[in-house]
């Protein structure tokens, strides 16, 4: 069953601008500019004003789509809202080395954009994480064998921290014994803490 058409529409708040183009959303507020491509979905996405408050809002419409494409309207709402949230808050990740005997070993390099991880179990190898372009990762100086990783898009963030975490798969162990690690602890805002 094909519904003729189903919109949403989002509010935009004050300090950021968005620019529609072709299925490509540009975010700009005080912390930067992001940009997501949604030309995979098939969505109509366009600026409206609202005529009785005069805000401006984001409008995007289905036509004739299945419960899949209607779906997929709430869908790009969020992921514009996780730009928006971006480029006026930021999002910030906490990561905790756990270990029960040999202490894991973190030093930043390249200037807070990589981490070297030494002493995992024990082993003298190096490992050697980069990351994603726009994120910086730093040591916490409150809490001790912490992790900070901060930047403008969830994505790239979240990504950064699925990278640490995988590079410190305990192998050829129980992993129920093993729970060494280096694990994300805690997801939020940077403005919200500072």
């Amino acid at each position: 069953m094909k519904t003729v058409l189903s919109s949403d529409t989002m509010d935009i708040p004050e300090g950021v601008t968005i620019k529609v183009n072709a299925k490509i959303i540009e975010v700009e507020g005080p912390r930067g500019k992001l940009k997501r491509s949604f030309k995979h979905l098939n969505l109509d996405f366009q600026l409206i004003t609202d005529e009785a408050t005069g805000k401006r809002k984001l409008k995007i419409d289905s036509w004739f789509g299945s419960r899949k494409t209607t779906a997929a309207i709430r869908t790009a709402i969020s992921h514009v809202e996780n730009l928006i949230t971006g480029v006026t808050k930021g999002y910030r990740y906490k990561m905790r080395m756990v270990y029960a005997h040999f202490p894991i070993n973190a030093s930043i390099t390249n200037g807070n954009k990589g981490i070297e991880i030494r002493n995992f179990l024990g082993e003298k190898r190096v490992r050697k994480v980069d990351m994603l372009e726009g994120v910086s990762i730093i040591r916490s100086e409150k809490v001790k064998d912490e992790l900070v990783l901060d930047g403008n898009d969830i994505e790239l963030v979240s990504r950064s921290a699925a990278l640490i975490n995988q590079k410190c798969h305990v192998k050829n162990k129980d992993i129920r014994k093993f729970l060494d690690g280096i694990y994300v602890s805690e997801k939020g805002r940077i403005a919200e803490e500072e």
